[in-house]
């Protein structure tokens, strides 16, 4: 006999499972935008129960992938419907693969945040933010160009000086610029094998939040993401 927590348990992973899967088949567009699903097609596909789908139905249309009707019955929402602030639905979309556009929305998101975020972060920061972000140039100053390091510490990087502007919203912006930066930094480094001068522009941000140089952490941030993206566009 199965013990009640075990068989709660498996229950939960058969949603995780069909949720995940749903997801992958609607971003990788077997399931186009606008198209029905047929039920029964879905529930074999998945190898779920009824009870299962319908819940996994419910997680994907709160995060804006479906949307429901009397007369089309549960149907792919259009593209811009979907909710890429949604941390599982930017995993999805980025495993799904990504265009140049992409990565240029992206960009021009970070430009309007970081530098603000930066610039905040000198006038704010606290001597454990000062510390966050020296480990993580630390980090990558001895990552000697290896790529998972250093990846692991540009992330740190960005993370460390976005909560470092003490605003709880440019804070919870981790969450979205910095997967699609880990997936970017990636690209860039299978491709070119390094980085061109990565120390000496993060150094300069974190300079001038050391300083308190609101304007200097804003330009620095902002020469930071030009550079990084004229050099690997």
């Amino acid at each position: 006999m199965s013990r009640p927590g075990h068989a709660a348990s498996a229950g939960h992973g058969a949603h995780q499972r069909a949720v995940e899967a749903l997801a992958e088949r609607i971003l990788k567009g077997t399931y186009g935008e606008g198209d029905s699903l047929v039920m029964p097609e879905v529930r074999a596909e998945l190898d779920v129960s009824q009870t299962v789908l319908r819940e996994a139905i419910k997680v994907l249309t709160a995060k804006g992938l479906l949307g429901a009707d009397k007369k089309r019955g549960t149907f792919v929402r259009p593209r811009e419907d979907w909710n890429l602030l949604d941390a599982d639905v930017l995993r999805w979309k980025l495993a799904a693969g990504v265009s140049s556009d992409f990565f240029a929305d992206v960009l021009e998101l970070r430009r309007s945040i970081e530098p603000a975020a930066a610039a905040l972060a000198a006038e704010r920061r606290t001597d454990e933010d000062l510390a966050a972000l020296d480990a993580a140039l630390s980090a990558m100053a001895a990552s000697d160009n290896d790529p998972v390091l250093l990846v692991r510490a540009d992330a740190s990087f960005h993370t460390a000086m976005l909560i470092a502007s003490n605003n709880r919203f440019y804070a919870q912006m981790h969450r979205v610029i910095v997967p699609v930066l880990v997936q970017r930094d990636r690209a860039v480094l299978a491709a070119a094998g390094a980085f061109e001068r990565p120390h000496a522009l993060h150094a300069a941000v974190v300079e001038a939040v050391r300083n308190r140089d609101v304007d200097g952490a804003y330009m620095a941030m902002l020469e930071l993401l030009d550079v990084s993206a004229r050099e690997h566009p």
